[in-house]
């Protein structure tokens, strides 16, 4: 099997990744640990010796750590990740420690410190432990540390979580307005298919038409993660939507990909970069319900930037209160934008097809303002394949 040529404005693109100032590596479950669940030293040392060839030019780096949960599995008696969440918790509660002093003594011979920084959602959506996260981390970088960022599974709830340490390496790029994010598994590349029956790599996406026809789906070996190929092509296509590269190989090939050698799939940057309350609407909020608009609507609100109405507003589904998350799909159920809604579901039906104008003089002075504010609102690119 023959690997795609890669032009020389790809290669170029593609050494942003290696030339970053800062860069977020993320590092799989399956790639750290053995088969029964333990932390692999060797794998664990060779991705250490790989990181600090990048730190040695100059380049800061965070890397989001998976292995927790896993690292903890044998010391409890373990024999397999747990489904429930309590039983989650305290895997991680002992693993988390455990990880961080296996990182601790692959960073020391070169004098490096290990420090570690456990998130939860919250950390990325309310101001202030936002701006106290980012705090703690352009600090531990001036000292020349390198964070270990995980998600906080010892006390995260369901209603809390991330939901795979993919995502959370794509909101941490954000965070840190990083130039780069690096996602490392068991897969050297995306492929079009199964490389078994003849899938080929995919050498750079550039937009959603790169991605039609590609077979998603793999996941890790030995059942030690919660992730796959899907979450790793939608955790590059936000860090790439927000305006930051990406590119996804596997930990075996960290060493050719830092030392500039074209390994792997790159995503090129499109997007502009948001900040944290932005990626959070657009990525992670848990919507109560959905708008669905009129065509004029979506050319308003979508192409022209304005607030959302009630006017263009067909139908209301969900039950949600004012300041609640939701969608905003167009007349064909194709999800548009997300935002932050300015009146409760019980409110609206009465409301719809309405002129603001129409509203205040029946209803109040209060009932001029939008549905949705154009300011607390995100645009979702229509994604295919």
């Amino acid at each position: 099997m023959s690997t795609p040529r890669l032009t020389q404005s790809v290669i170029t693109e593609r050494s942003e990744i290696t030339r970053a100032r800062r860069l977020v590596v993320k590092v799989g479950s399956s790639s750290l640990t053995t088969l029964d669940g333990g932390i692999s030293v060797d794998a664990l040392n060779r991705l250490v010796d790989a990181l600090q060839l990048l730190r040695s030019r100059g380049t800061q780096i965070v890397l989001v750590s998976s292995g927790a949960i896993a690292a903890g599995l044998a010391p409890l008696g373990l024999e397999r990740r747990p489904h429930d969440l309590a039983t989650q918790q305290a895997a991680a509660a002992v693993g988390q420690g455990l990880l961080l002093a296996h990182y601790n003594r692959a960073f020391a011979p070169y004098r490096t410190t290990v420090s570690q920084v456990l998130l939860t959602v919250e950390d990325l959506i309310r101001r202030t432990h936002y701006t106290n996260a980012l705090r703690a981390i352009e600090k531990l970088l001036s000292l020349g540390s390198v964070p270990v960022v995980n998600e906080n599974d010892a006390v995260a709830t369901h209603e809390i979580r991330f939901g795979d340490n993919d995502r959370l390496a794509a909101l941490t790029a954000n965070l840190i307005r990083a130039d780069g994010l690096v996602l490392l598994s068991d897969v050297d590349a995306l492929y079009d298919g199964p490389p078994e029956q003849g899938g080929r790599p995919v050498p750079t996406v550039r937009g959603p038409e790169d991605l039609e026809g590609v077979t998603l789906g793999r996941r890790g070996k030995a059942g030690v993660g919660t992730g796959g190929m899907v979450t790793k092509v939608e955790a590059a296509q936000i860090t790439a939507g927000n305006g930051i590269p990406a590119m996804l190989t596997s930990a075996a090939q960290a060493p050719r990909l830092f030392a500039g050698e074209d390994v792997g799939t790159y995503f090129v940057a499109q997007g502009r970069r948001r900040g944290a309350r932005s990626a959070w609407l657009a990525h992670l909020a848990h919507v109560k319900g959905r708008l669905t608009i009129d065509d004029g609507a979506v050319a308003a609100v979508v192409d022209g930037r304005r607030s959302l109405l009630p006017a263009g507003i067909l139908r209301v589904s969900g039950e949600f209160e004012a300041s609640d998350p939701v969608e905003i799909a167009d007349p064909r159920g194709v999800v548009r934008a997300r935002g932050l809604v300015g009146y409760a579901s019980t409110e609206l039906p009465g409301m719809l097809g309405r002129s603001t104008a129409d509203l205040g003089r029946d209803m109040g002075t209060d009932y001029e303002r939008p549905v949705v504010h154009t300011d607390d609102m995100v645009r979702v690119p229509v994604l295919g394949g």
